[in-house]
C-alpha cells in the first residue's frame, strides 16, 4: 500500500517546486529509460565500435524495454491497471510477466546471435532482477525505480570504472522522489535499491 506524502495542492493552483522536480526524476529516471542508456552503455563497453554497440543495445533496449513499455502503456489505455507507472501492486503481475517474457526472448536471441558474453550477462542479471522483485510484488509492493537505477549504477561500475558509484547520489534522488510522490514508502525503496545492487549487480558481477 501507497502512502501520500506531502500537502494536497488545490485545484488549478500550480504544484510546489518539490514536487515538480519529483515528477520530474521520476519520469527522466524511469527503469524503461534507466534500461535502455544502461543497454547502451554496456553494448559500447562490449564492442567499442558504433553499428555493432547500437545494434545489440538495440536488441536488448527492444526486448527488455521499448517492447514491455508499450505493453504497459497499453493496458494504461484500456484501464488495464492505473497508468504507465504502474502504481497498484495488483495490476503489476501482467506487466511483470510481459517483461519477463520479453527479456527471456531477448535474451534467446542474444545467445543465437552470438552477442558478447557481457550483453549475455546483462540480460541474464536484468531476469534475475525481475524474477525478484516480481515474486516481492506478489506479497508487498517494491520499488522497481530505486531497484533498476540501483542496479544499473551497479552493473556501469562493473563495466567502466567504480568512479561511477558517484552516481549513486542519482538513485537516492530518484527514492527520495518516488517517496515525495506518495507512490512509496522509505521501506519500499530501501528494498528495491539493495534488490537491484545485490541481484542485478551481484549476478552481472558474478558472470563477467
Amino acid at each position: 500500500m501507497s502512502v501520500r506524502t506531502g500537502t494536497p495542492q488545490a485545484p488549478g493552483t500550480r504544484p510546489r517546486r518539490p514536487t515538480l522536480w519529483a515528477r520530474v526524476l521520476t519520469e527522466v529516471c524511469a527503469p524503461w529509460v534507466l534500461v535502455i542508456v544502461l543497454s547502451g552503455g554496456v553494448a559500447w563497453a562490449a564492442t567499442h565500435a558504433w553499428l555493432p554497440a547500437l545494434g545489440w543495445g538495440l536488441l536488448i533496449a527492444s526486448t527488455s524495454s521499448v517492447l514491455p513499455m508499450c505493453v504497459i502503456v497499453w493496458g494504461a489505455r484500456r484501464g488495464r491497471w492505473d497508468g504507465h507507472h504502474v502504481r497498484d501492486r495488483g495490476g503489476r503481475l501482467v506487466p511483470f510477466a510481459a517483461l519477463i517474457v520479453l527479456s527471456g526472448l531477448g535474451l534467446g536471441l542474444l545467445v543465437l546471435l552470438e552477442a558478447p558474453w557481457t550483453l549475455v550477462a546483462l540480460d541474464v542479471a536484468m531476469l534475475a532482477c525481475l524474477f525478484v522483485t516480481g515474486v516481492v510484488t506478489a506479497w508487498w509492493k517494491i520499488s522497481m525505480h530505486a531497484a533498476v537505477a540501483a542496479g544499473a549504477v551497479a552493473i556501469l561500475a562493473v563495466t567502466y570504472t567504480p568512479v561511477v558509484w558517484s552516481l549513486s547520489l542519482l538513485v537516492g534522488a530518484v527514492c527520495w522522489s518516488r517517496v515525495r510522490l506518495g507512490d512509496h514508502t522509505p521501506a519500499q525503496v530501501t528494498v528495491g535499491t539493495v534488490a537491484g545492487l545485490v541481484v542485478g549487480g551481484g549476478v552481472f558481477a558474478l558472470l563477467v
